[in-house]
């Protein structure tokens, strides 16, 4: 690891200034948590200048929750908060627990709401500076190589799959990012829109610019009858990377399904709603059968590798459970 700077932002403003300085040879980063980016120093994928570390900034990790504006988190608000938080459990159980399912509790207590979605991929090709170095073209070698981990959607320019768990959970309830620039300008974006596919040739997967801070994660308030339900499915019951994970999000009138969403995760480029899936519950009563109509069209035009097929009948086991539990929550 090579050295660098290191300076204490003190407010917003500071931290956007000394970003907007770095250029292709003196490269600045943000540093807030810290967990993804010293693997990436470590691992010779990112070689910063300038570390700004945005711990030392009041104000951005409060949790605040508004019945007509819904949840606001700031940036700097760890994961183990965001899963303890009484009224995130309450109001958004699914994003509670993908927040407690996330890695390690040592991990959890350390990373940020903001670095946990602008971290990059987790894929072993693209944290292996001779990838980088041959051009960043991962397709073709992950293609023929081991790609048991790595995406069965979306996966004709790349197959690397986004690695945050709140994503999936933050794209199922319709989060949006602020972000602020100079002058404390900010910009507001879906989620959904923010993440971009992993590319090992950009600095970010995401929309953020060189200048910006992701400061606020936004969720609107949930309607009455609001049902939700989250599950990642790992190889082990441990601190293991999932091989996929699913949020639910229902709005429910009696029995009857008025709204749904359904996310997933670990198995796209970057989290994918399953629109066909979220067709069939609206206006129905769920039960069994309509369970696994559900799951079964939620993995309808996967496009597995070579080496984790694996993942689609899996997937689709855990739609119709997650599906189960958020009507029965």
């Amino acid at each position: 690891m090579q050295s660098f700077e290191w300076v204490d932002a003190e407010s917003v403003e500071q931290a956007v200034s000394l970003l907007g300085e770095g250029s292709e040879r003196k490269p600045v980063v943000a540093k807030a948590g810290g967990m993804d980016l010293l693997d990436l120093m470590k691992g010779g994928v990112v070689a910063p200048h300038r570390v700004v570390n945005l711990k030392t900034i009041p104000g951005l990790d409060g949790v605040r929750f508004d019945a007509k504006q819904g949840l606001e988190l700031g940036a700097l608000v760890t994961l183990s908060r965001l899963s303890r938080d009484p009224e995130v459990r309450r109001r958004f159980v699914a994003l509670a627990e993908a927040a407690e399912h996330a890695a390690t509790p040592q991990v959890r207590n350390a990373a940020t709401m903001g670095g946990n979605l602008l971290q990059r991929p987790r894929c072993w090709y693209f944290r292996h500076d001779h990838f980088h170095q041959a051009g960043g073209d991962d397709v073709e070698r992950v293609r023929s190589g081991q790609n048991q981990y790595h995406a069965i959607f979306d996966n004709q320019r790349t197959v690397m799959v986004h690695a945050s768990t709140p994503a999936t959970a933050l794209v199922a309830y319709g989060a949006s990012v602020e972000l602020t620039g100079p002058g404390g300008k900010s910009r507001v974006v879906p989620l959904a829109d923010f993440l971009l596919p992993p590319d090992m040739k950009r600095p970010s997967d995401t929309l953020i610019a060189p200048n910006e801070l992701l400061t606020r994660v936004r969720i609107p308030a949930p309607g009455a009858g609001t049902k939700a339900a989250y599950h990642k499915q790992g190889e082990r019951e441990s601190y293991d990377w999932p091989i996929c994970d699913v949020a639910v999000v229902l709005r429910v009138e009696g029995r009857v399904i008025r709204q749904a969403a359904i996310a997933l995760g670990w198995v796209a480029p970057t989290p994918r709603r399953a629109v066909e899936a979220e067709k069939l519950l609206v206006g129905k009563t769920l039960d069994e059968g309509l369970a696994r109509q559900v799951a079964k069209a939620a993995v309808s035009g996967a496009t597995p590798l070579s080496k984790n097929a694996y993942k689609v009948p899996i997937l689709e086991a855990v739609v119709r459970r997650t599906v189960l539990a958020a009507a029965a929550a």
